[in-house]
């Protein structure tokens, strides 16, 4: 098997509303498709973003995370950007906090964390 990109990365929200707004108007993600699925009472948001795909399921019953990006599982999502700082003014603008830049000691670029409206770290990195 060749594994060739990462196709999706599918998270569930709380809110799909607040999350769709937060991705789309805020964060400019392109939706790709919208579904509401009656069978599960529920919504499934397909964004891109350059070459990712963003999957988005609502779940308002879904368990908290337990802790920060620390817990098992999915980490974070990190995308690329070509001057955290600017982006970091962006995201200000738009009201959303983001952690200091700081400089990671492998790869020598600036990053920084902020979060989506459930709490998920989402990283900008140069």
């Amino acid at each position: 098997m060749k594994l060739q990109s990462v196709h999706h990365v599918a998270i569930l929200v709380k809110d799909y509303e607040k999350s769709r707004h937060f991705y789309v108007d805020l964060l400019g993600f392109a939706v790709i498709r919208e579904n509401h699925r009656p069978e599960k009472d529920d919504y499934k948001l397909d964004l891109a973003v350059g070459d990712l795909e963003l999957e988005i399921f609502s779940a308002p019953n879904a368990p908290a995370r337990v802790t920060g990006p620390e817990a098992l599982g999915l980490r974070h999502l990190a995308f690329r950007v070509d001057n955290v700082a600017a982006a970091v003014e962006e995201l200000t603008a738009l009201g959303i906090e983001a952690e200091p830049i700081r400089i990671d000691p492998y790869s020598g670029g600036a990053f920084t964390f902020f979060f989506d409206p459930d709490g998920l770290p989402l990283e900008l990195h140069e």
